[in-house]
C-alpha cells in the first residue's frame, strides 16, 4: 500500500475515533473510496486490511492514554485495590469501565462474522449515521447536566455497556452512542465524553493484540513498517481531536457533530443508491 493511502486512512481514524460521528463507517468509506478512485495493490487481503484498520485503532489508543494519563493511573492502580477488595475511586472506576466493557465483548465474539460481512453494507452505515445522529440530538437536549464520572454507579455502567454493543454496527459510532447513553443517565458532556474515551481503552486493547499477533504470525514486515506509521499518524490526529473536543464540550453542544451526521448520511444514501 502507498504512502498516501496509509496517510489518508490514519488521518480519518485519528480525527473521527473519539469523536461521535462514527470511525468505523468513515474507513468502511475510505476503503470504498480508495478501490473506486485509486489503485490498490491487487493482493491486498481482508487480513491486511484489518491489520492496518486495527493499527490505526492502536494509534488513537496511545492518544487517549496520554491525553488521560491521571485516570489511566488511577484505573492502574485501582485495578490492584480491587483485587485486594478496596473501595477507592480509582477502584471503582477501573469496576465501572470493565462492567461497561463485558457487553461488547460478549456481542463481538458471538455476532463477529456478521459485523465483519452483512453490516458493513455502506447503506447501513448511512441509515445508522442519520438515526442516531438525530438520537443523540435528543438525548443532548432533554439529558440533564448534573453528573459527573464520580457518580457513576454499577447501574449507569452496565446500561452504558449495553448502549455499545450497538455500535458493532458501523455507522453508529461507539464513541457516539456511549455518549448517548451517558446523556440519558444525566451525565455532564464533557463527563460523557471522558468517560466514552476511557470506555475505549480495553475494547481497543483487546482488538490491537489480536491483530499484532496476526502481523507476528504472517511475518510481512512490509506491512509492519505500514502499520506502525499508520499508528503514529493516528495518534498525533486523535491526540489534537480528543482536545479540541473536550474543549468544545466544555462550553457548548453535540449539535455540530448531529448536523455533521445527517449531512454525511444524507450523502452517503445518495452515493451508495
Amino acid at each position: 500500500m502507498s504512502l498516501l493511502h496509509i496517510l489518508i486512512l490514519s488521518l480519518v481514524q485519528g480525527i473521527t475515533e473519539f469523536l461521535p460521528i462514527s470511525s468505523s463507517g468513515h474507513l468502511i468509506l475510505v476503503w470504498e473510496g480508495l478501490a473506486r478512485f485509486s489503485e490498490l495493490p491487487p493482493g491486498q487481503s481482508e487480513s491486511e486490511r484489518l491489520i492496518l484498520d486495527i493499527a490505526v485503532h492502536v494509534g488513537t489508543l496511545g492518544a487517549v492514554c496520554a491525553y488521560f494519563w491521571r485516570d489511566v493511573t488511577r484505573m492502574v492502580g485501582g485495578l490492584g485495590r480491587l483485587l485486594l477488595g478496596q473501595n477507592t475511586p480509582g477502584a471503582r472506576l477501573t469496576l465501572h469501565i470493565l462492567v461497561a466493557t463485558i457487553p461488547v465483548l460478549v456481542a463481538g465474539y458471538l455476532l463477529k462474522d456478521t459485523v465483519e460481512t452483512v453490516l458493513r453494507d455502506g447503506r447501513i452505515v448511512a441509515w445508522m449515521t442519520i438515526v442516531f445522529g438525530i438520537v443523540l440530538y435528543l438525548a443532548d437536549r432533554s439529558g440533564m447536566t448534573v453528573r459527573r464520572i464520580e457518580h457513576m454507579n454499577i447501574g449507569a455502567a452496565v446500561a452504558i455497556g449495553l448502549a455499545q454493543v450497538l455500535a458493532l454496527v458501523p455507522g453508529t459510532s461507539r464513541s457516539g452512542i456511549t455518549m448517548t447513553a451517558a446523556r440519558i443517565l444525566g451525565f455532564e458532556r464533557a463527563e460523557a465524553a471522558r468517560f466514552s474515551l476511557l470506555l475505549s481503552i480495553p475494547t481497543i486493547l483487546g482488538a490491537g493484540t489480536l491483530a499484532g499477533l496476526d502481523l507476528y504470525r504472517s511475518g510481512n514486515v512490509a506491512l509492519g513498517l505500514d502499520a506502525a506509521v499508520a499508528a503514529v499518524v493516528a495518534f498525533v490526529c486523535a491526540l489534537l481531536a480528543i482536545a479540541l473536543m473536550l474543549r468544545w464540550l466544555r462550553r457548548a453542544t453535540f449539535t455540530p457533530f448531529v448536523v455533521y451526521r445527517l449531512i454525511l448520511g444524507a450523502a452517503l444514501l445518495i452515493w451508495f443508491v
